[in-house]
C-alpha cells in the first residue's frame, strides 16, 4: 500500500496509461481524483475502480478555469492533494512540417504543453500546502529525440520536460519533487492512430517495424508505465527531482 492516505489527482485518466495509473494507485491505496475530457469513458473508468475513495471531474486541460476548478474539486473532495500526475495529450496529425497546418500546431502545444503548464500552476500551490508531494509529468521518447512528421508532438513532449527541470527547481523548497516518465511505444489507442498516420490501412506492418526497431521487441503494456508513475508518486522516490524516466524498451539508447 505504497499510496495509503495519499490523494493523487490523474488528468488523461479514462484510457490508456491514465486508466492504467487510476487503477494501480488504487490498489495502492490512494484516494483518486479522475479527470479527462471523456465524460462518458471518465465515468466507465470511476465505476471499474468502484473505490468510496474515486471521482472524477471533466476538464479540458487547455482551460484555465476548468484547471483551476479541478483542482480545487480534488481537495474539497479529500482535503489535500499529495501527488499530481499530469498525463493528459494528444498526438495530433502526422505529416512534415512544410505540409502541416498551424491549427493542428496549435491544438497540440494547447493539450501537451500549456495543460501541462496550468497543471503545474494550479496544483503546486495545493500542495504546498498539503506539505509537498509529487508531480509526475507524461512526456515521451519523443522528447528526448527528433522525429519526421511528428514536428508538434515531439516539440510538445521536449518542451514539458524543460517545464519539469524548471518546476523541480522552484519547488524543491516546498518538498515538492517533479519528473517526468518518457514512455516508448505503448499499446494504447494513441499508437493505433500513430500506426494509421505513418501507414494508412497498413498499420499492423508499421507495428511490426516499430517491434524491430526496439531492443527489447515490443511495445510496452500501459501497466508497466504506470508502475514507474508509482515509483515516482510514492515515498519510495523520496530523492528524486528533475529527472527523465525512459520506459521506452531501449528505443532512446
Amino acid at each position: 500500500m505504497q499510496l495509503k492516505n495519499k490523494v493523487v489527482l490523474i488528468t488523461g485518466a479514462a484510457s490508456g496509461i491514465g486508466l492504467a495509473a487510476a487503477r494501480r494507485f488504487a490498489a495502492e491505496g490512494a484516494s483518486l481524483m479522475l479527470a479527462d475530457m471523456d465524460e462518458k469513458a471518465l465515468r466507465s473508468a470511476a465505476g471499474e475502480i468502484g473505490s468510496q475513495a474515486v471521482d472524477s471531474v471533466v476538464v479540458d486541460v487547455s482551460n484555465p478555469e476548468q484547471v483551476e476548478n479541478m483542482v480545487r474539486a480534488t481537495v474539497t473532495k479529500f482535503g489535500r492533494l499529495d501527488a499530481f500526475i499530469a498525463n493528459a495529450g494528444i498526438e495530433g496529425k502526422i505529416g512534415e512540417i512544410v505540409d502541416s497546418d498551424v491549427e493542428n500546431f496549435d491544438q497540440v502545444m494547447a493539450v501537451n504543453v500549456r495543460g501541462v503548464w496550468l497543471g503545474l500552476k494550479y496544483a503546486i500551490g495545493a500542495m504546498r500546502d498539503s506539505g509537498g508531494g509529487s508531480i509526475v509529468i507524461t512526456s515521451s521518447g519523443a522528447g528526448v529525440k527528433g522525429q519526421p512528421n511528428m514536428a508538434p508532438y515531439n516539440s510538445s513532449k521536449h518542451a514539458v520536460i524543460g517545464l519539469m527541470r524548471c518546476a523541480a527547481l522552484e519547488c524543491a523548497q516546498y518538498n515538492i519533487r517533479v519528473n517526468t516518465v518518457n514512455p516508448g511505444a505503448v499499446e494504447t489507442r494513441m499508437m493505433r492512430s500513430i500506426e494509421e498516420g505513418f501507414a494508412p490501412g497498413s498499420g499492423e506492418t508499421f507495428k511490426e517495424t516499430l517491434h524491430a526497431a526496439t531492443p527489447m521487441g515490443r511495445y510496452a503494456r500501459p501497466e508497466e508505465i504506470a508502475n514507474m508513475m508509482l515509483f515516482l508518486a510514492s515515498d519510495e522516490s523520496s530523492y528524486c527531482t528533475g529527472g527523465v524516466y525512459m520506459v521506452d524498451g531501449g528505443n532512446s539508447t
